[in-house]
């Protein structure tokens, strides 16, 4: 038999044939182009509703419910539309930029205040009347 030493130095002989060393450093480089950058993607979800005013509301509901399941899920792209005009969304949140750079996670055209996410999140606006998103 040819090659009957231990496997411990029958590996390194490869290594070192192969331009690794003893430092620990991979054999195989990083890849040459860079990866590519995380798309967004949207989920239509159907459902039914007596009117367009129980539609927002039920869409709002269940994309505040599908938020707080995972984590990934944007709330300020929330949108809603007919199903059969899918040209007409609009938004369920409102996404007013803070002076911090938060976004307000109120509903859309809400009046007073915007805020924050969270319990005792940064509100800015005047306050009077609809938001100013």
């Amino acid at each position: 038999m040819r090659d009957n030493t231990s496997p411990h130095w029958r590996q390194r002989r490869a290594l070192g044939a192969l331009g690794g060393s003893r430092d620990g450093r991979p054999l195989i480089g990083p890849p040459r182009r860079p990866t590519r950058p995380r798309r967004f993607f949207t989920v239509h979800l159907g459902f039914t509703a007596p009117d367009a005013a129980e539609a927002r509301e039920l869409a709002v509901a269940y994309a505040e419910a599908l938020s707080l399941l995972r984590a990934e899920v944007a709330l300020g792209a929330a949108a809603l539309s007919p199903a059969d005009a899918w040209q007409r969304a609009e938004r369920l949140f409102c996404g007013a930029l803070g002076p911090d750079g938060e976004r307000c996670v109120d509903v859309a055209d809400h009046p007073g205040f915007h805020h924050a996410p969270g319990p005792g999140g940064l509100g800015w606006g005047d306050g009077d009347g609809r938001a100013d998103g």
